[in-house]
């Protein structure tokens, strides 16, 4: 009898300690067919599991017990249900199709009442992301000016992001963030659909080219912890993600046309579908407008194309083909007191600047097992820019027509692979998951300098045997190869807590081959000196970073996070070589390195309050920036490493839901406050430059806010935000603002502003109606002073803009 009474005290330990299977199908209530990409959700254990082309969707791993689970998916109703698990279950979802009379606000609560404030899962796909500090704009909830992708509010609940502003109706991404330098998002890696789209990943990493975010399903934000598997910058990685094509129809169509201030026009048209094992997304996004200062006009086409097949519900295969062009001309940049006579100002008639961009990209998936996932990217970029002007940096002086331009074009070739795998194996009663993966990188670039035409029209013809004495010539191949392997490991070490170290191994052979011209001319414009440089750089290095996170849940909805990881910067084209009388390149100069740390707590509390609260440190060894100092009575900007620096701060993020607080009942109700705020504190602690030490690092505003209210009613959509950053320094010198400056504009602060912007959306049926105010309060202000292109000197931001969209969906 006592061993009976054991044998059943032990069975029910096992029992309770045994791992199950949840698996089924969801199909659709009306027609029986599968719907892909539902999502079911572990509301207990906050999982999601996503159901593949066939609708079939499988969790593992689970305890005895009861749970709670919610199934979601775009155009059918919800269904939530209590399951009680005791062993391997397999069990269908129907889900209803919605009514075509379901509200624009029911649609958008339907996802935030599931799903709160999105963060990347532990694994997704054959990516780990478990204690990083992940952020995702889910685009499907965004008010705001979407045709001209302004970004303050598309990246309005990402904290902590410095934003430059150019008014170009975003043909150009500018972010950055504790203390990176924003200018073309160069200090993230700059991804979509998780491969490269950057002009040279490590030899020059700035993005030309940003995807419209009308084409966008979410924006992928991690930090930069991030370093381990996605490269070595120290801000982190972005990744856009593409809508996907639409699994239940053969063809929609989708037609935005929008127009706005100063002759803006932007015309968006996608088409998608799913013909049997065949599916397809495709668009074409056209820009057009003056900008708000004379001299700003642009012209931009841009075409993407996915095609994919679905050999079986265990094997994909995609290719993508992404094309842009387009042609700007650049005001220029403004002295200070130029900038407050007159904001609208501009002396440059001649400056243009050109992109062609052409994207290629061919996606494998392949599950080789229940437990174990394949993928392999193949990426390549035929791409170039030109850029032909006057950019002296005296900024006030007026441009001479009878003298030739200086043209600047680059040539970027480049192709890599990247391949990872996944599995989930069991330790110590617990799930892990191992991810490894290696990434090759070759590129071949080109750049020359030199004598333009004196036209007037963007033309990009060099005249070098017209102007043999032009100061400004050189021309360099940069050929590139890199090999990384990388990998990460999820210790489970219970239920509620994991660790996740992980490494990264590089090799980067970066090479300069080329020459340029020493030139000196008298005053009369004769040559004193007039030879050629010839010069080769050879820059090979190996080295490894390594890292960890933890994470830890404290319920199914709250999670403490905590993460070390190393980073590291490449030299890049620009500190190897510039010739540029006004400005200096330290022979001497070498990369970056450091690390960055995070340690916070996200999740939500009930349906009322999403939260994301966190303490984060930056460690700059060898932080490269820019000083002046005098050269022969003149005074040039200096590049080089200039010392090593520390940044830290508190990131705090609140999305409260004021309708499920006071409103509970009402469904066609929607009202929520955010407020994002980043308090952020910064030295240089050491430096073998003068009047460095102990100064603020640049781009770094102490206080960085952003807050709204969202509301909505029936198929009424509303949003006001309210920017606010404090003055930031632009150098290492913390060179204060000279309000008086009438020559240059390029030393300084950045004083501080503030913006106000409302937006709305109306929806029936088909159709939807979207129109917005950016700058209502018609603030004068300025985010940036440029160096370069398109400068140089303050470069002011949009006054008032008001803009309209109208949309039709077939």
């Amino acid at each position: 009898m006592k061993l009976k009474v054991f044998s059943i005290l032990l069975f029910s330990i096992l029992s309770a300690q045994a791992q199950h299977t949840f698996s089924g199908k969801v199909i659709s209530a009306e027609t029986g067919e599968p719907i892909p990409n539902a999502e079911v959700w572990n509301k207990t254990e906050s999982e999601v599991a996503v159901a593949d082309v066939n609708g079939e969707f499988e969790m593992e791993h689970l305890k005895s017990g009861t749970y709670d689970f919610a199934v979601f998916s775009y155009e059918y109703g919800i269904v939530e249900r209590e399951i009680s698990i005791n062993g391997d279950l397999k069990m269908d979802f129907k889900l209803s199709p919605l009514a075509e009379s379901l509200s624009e606000v029911m649609i958008t609560n339907r996802r935030e009442q599931l799903f709160a404030l999105r963060k990347l899962r532990k694994v997704e796909g054959t990516a780990i992301y478990a204690g990083k500090k992940s952020e995702v704009v889910l685009m499907d909830k965004v008010v705001g000016n979407m045709a001209a992708n302004n970004a303050r509010q598309i990246y309005s609940q990402v904290v902590g992001l410095n934003i430059y502003d150019n008014g170009d109706a975003g043909l150009q991404l500018n972010i950055g963030g504790r203390g990176l330098d924003p200018n073309r998002t160069q200090n993230f890696n700059t991804r979509q659909n998780g491969y490269d789209i950057s002009a040279d990943v490590l030899g020059y990493p700035e993005s030309y080219y940003t995807p419209p975010p009308e084409a966008l399903r979410e924006i992928q934000v991690i930090r930069g912890a991030a370093s381990l598997q996605y490269g070595t910058q120290f801000g982190g990685l972005i990744n856009f993600k593409f809508k996907e094509p639409v699994p239940d129809k053969k063809i929609e169509l989708i037609s935005r046309q929008s127009v706005g201030s100063y002759n803006l026009y932007t015309s968006f048209n996608s088409i998608s579908g799913t013909i049997g094992k065949f599916n397809y997304y495709t668009y074409y996004n056209y820009k057009t407008g003056e900008g708000f200062r004379p001299n700003s006009g642009f012209d931009s086409h841009n075409a993407y194309a996915h095609l994919g097949w679905n050999f079986s519900d265990r094997t994909q295969i995609s290719f993508e083909y992404t094309y842009l062009d387009y042609l700007a001309q650049q005001p220029g940049g403004l002295t200070d007191a130029q900038f407050y006579e007159n904001p609208d100002f501009s002396n440059r008639e001649r400056n243009w600047f050109d992109v062609n961009w052409n994207l290629y990209a061919l996606k494998l998936k392949h599950q080789l097992s229940e437990k174990t996932d394949f993928s392999l990217n193949v990426f390549g970029l035929d791409a170039s820019r030109k850029a032909v002007g006057f950019r002296e940096n005296r900024v006030s002086q007026a441009d001479d027509p009878a003298s030739p331009r200086e043209l600047l074009v680059d040539d970027f070739s480049n192709w890599g692979a990247e391949a990872r795998i996944l599995t989930k194996y069991d330790l110590f009663d617990e799930e892990s998951v191992i991810l490894l993966g290696s990434k090759y990188y070759d590129a071949d670039n080109f750049q020359k300098q030199g004598s333009g035409t004196r036209s007037a029209k963007p033309d990009f013809r060099f005249t070098e045997d017209e102007y043999p004495n032009y100061p400004r010539q050189s021309a360099y191949s940069f050929p590139n190869r890199n090999l990384a392997f990388f990998g990460e490991n999820i210790f489970n070490l219970t239920n509620n807590f994991s660790i996740t170290p992980g490494f990264r191994v590089e090799y980067i052979n970066t090479k300069a081959n080329g020459y340029y011209k020493r030139i000196i001319l008298d005053l009369a414009g004769n040559p004193l000196i007039n030879e050629t440089v010839e010069e080769t750089k050879d820059l090979e290095r190996s080295f490894a970073l390594f890292g960890v996170g933890a994470s830890y849940n404290l319920d199914a909805s709250n999670e403490l996070y905590a993460n070390l990881s190393q980073n590291y910067r490449s030299v890049t084209f620009s500190d190897i070589r510039i010739v540029n009388p006004s400005f200096a390149v330290d022979p001497n100069i070498s990369e970056e390195t450091g690390f960055t740390s995070d340690i916070g707590m996200r999740g939500r509390f009930k349906k009322y309050l999403s939260y994301d609260a966190s303490i984060f440190g930056l460690w700059y060894n060898d932080r490269i920036g820019e000083v002046l100092e005098v050269n022969d009575g003149f005074i040039v900007r200096k590049r080089a490493n200039i010392g090593d620096a520390f940044i830290y701060g508190l990131e705090t993020f609140g999305d409260w839901d004021l309708k499920n607080t006071f409103f509970g009942q009402n469904k066609n109700l929607r009202l929520n406050l955010f407020i994002n705020a980043a308090f952020t504190n910064s030295e240089y602690t050491s430096s073998p430059e003068t009047n460095v030490e102990g100064n603020q690092v640049e781009f770094i505003p102490y206080l960085n806010l952003k807050s709204g209210l969202n509301f909505g009613y029936n198929n009424f959509l509303a949003g006001l935000q309210y920017t606010y950053l404090s003055k930031q320094y632009t150098d290492a010198t913390n060179a204060p603002q000279d309000v008086n400056d009438n020559q240059r504009g390029i030393e300084g602060s950045i004083p501080a502003y503030g913006i106000l912007d409302f937006s709305a959306s109306y929806s029936l049926g088909r159709f939807k109606l979207e129109a917005g105010i950016n700058n209502l309060l018609d603030n004068s202000y300025f985010t940036r002073r440029a160096t370069g292109y398109p400068g140089p000197g303050i470069i002011p931001a949009q006054p008032i803009t008001w803009y309209t969209t109208l949309q039709v969906k077939l």
